[in-house]
């Protein structure tokens, strides 16, 4: 639980961006960087090369909606600066991502089962995240 001068909170969320290609190669350190920026909590991230697994612990002041629009910004930028041949094969349009995303809420009786799907992500494929 987190205390601010009003209010006593837990926020957890499970976040999944998909683009359906593989060019999200090594951008888990990037992801990891842009969610301590905004103060976040990982409790788990995985995926493969053509999505994102997430769960996080926000703070109560944490626009939602923006940290996912950063997250898609700033990993489409590093996929198109480190990974031009890899991203090119697939990437023809000025937009990188699908406007669309999906997120729940965490409970604490749920939040054991969200931890285990997600590091069970990406491990049939060779093309995972995290290895």
């Amino acid at each position: 639980m987190y205390r601010s001068s009003y209010s006593v909170y837990l926020l957890q969320y499970h976040i999944v961006t998909k683009y359906r290609n593989p060019v999200l190669q090594g951008s888990v350190k990037t992801i990891k960087e842009m969610l301590e920026m905004f103060n976040c909590i990982i409790k788990e991230v995985n995926g493969k090369e053509d999505c994102m697994y997430l769960l996080i612990e926000t703070l109560s002041d944490i626009k939602l909606h923006r940290l996912i629009q950063t997250l898609k910004t700033r990993s489409a930028r590093f996929a198109r600066r480190d990974y031009p041949d890899t991203v090119d094969k697939y990437y023809w349009k000025i937009y990188f991502w699908n406007n669309a995303y999906f997120v729940s809420t965490v409970s604490e009786n749920t939040l054991a089962n969200f931890e285990t799907y997600i590091r069970k992500q990406g491990m049939k494929s060779k093309n995972r995240l995290i290895k």
